[in-house]
């Protein structure tokens, strides 16, 4: 198996970057092929903007999806772009690892998604969803919070950890990867917060690496997150009123 890690973190030496090592050498000794984009490390820029753009279709005015396509369809995207459009081609799995920060990704990781997801090559009206070019391909977050898992539950004060990943998974899923349930370690404080003695705490994060390292040998076995698709949706691009997913009071 192709391992595309998608590795989202400025500190070398953080948790973040422990559990990139973690998956790379895990999966690395099953005998599977791991590349890991260290995004900070490379120097993407994460700014989408009209100097990326060097044969532009309209010179006056700036619309990056109408660029994209243009550079997709004349071989033009920028080399950084290029590149991991093909490691994503090349994966069969890839793994984003990042911290939530401000109920989100890092910019750099938004922005990678902005430039590498190119409209006209990764998407288009109609190649999507589960139409979309990177079907068949699997995709899992591993993420960190600074709160604790509780505060992350529906009614707990840092919000609903599941409406928190909503996006990503339904922008994986959108250029067709199967998405599996995230790996979210949580309490990794920062800033100076302290929620636990220091010994519970390491010992902590040491069994959550266990755990991470136990589940990536059996992925394979994993179903993915349900996602409705085309034959779901009216004309509207709505759920069809007889689906047995629609809700009724």
């Amino acid at each position: 198996m192709q391992v595309l890690i998608v590795h989202c973190h400025p500190e070398p030496g953080s948790f973040n970057a422990a559990l990139t090592g973690d998956a790379r050498e895990t999966l690395e000794r099953a005998g599977h092929s791991v590349d890991v984009a260290d995004l900070y490390a490379e120097g993407f820029d994460p700014v989408e903007r009209r100097e990326h753009f060097d044969d532009r279709l309209d010179p006056s005015r700036f619309k990056p999806l109408d660029e994209q396509r243009h550079a997709v369809n004349h071989d033009r995207l920028a080399p950084q772009v290029v590149q991991d459009i093909e490691r994503l081609k090349r994966a069969d799995l890839v793994i984003l690892q990042f911290p939530l920060w401000w109920h989100g990704p890092p910019a750099m990781l938004k922005g990678w998604f902005d430039r590498v997801f190119v409209y006209g090559g990764l998407y288009s009206g109609q190649r999507r969803f589960d139409r979309g070019p990177l079907s068949s391909r699997r995709a899992l977050c591993s993420v960190t919070t600074g709160g604790p898992r509780e505060t992350f539950s529906t009614y707990g004060r840092s919000g609903d950890i599941t409406t928190f990943m909503w996006s990503l998974h339904c922008s994986l899923y959108y250029v067709g990867f199967d998405v599996l349930a995230p790996q979210i370690v949580y309490g990794v404080q920062g800033g100076g917060l302290s929620y636990e003695a220091e010994d519970d705490f390491q010992r902590r994060l040491e069994i959550a690496r266990k755990e991470w390292r136990a589940r990536l040998p059996a992925l394979d076995d994993e179903a993915a997150i349900p996602f409705s698709g085309w034959q779901d949706w009216d004309d509207r691009g709505v759920l069809k009123e007889r689906h047995p997913l629609r809700w009724r009071v």
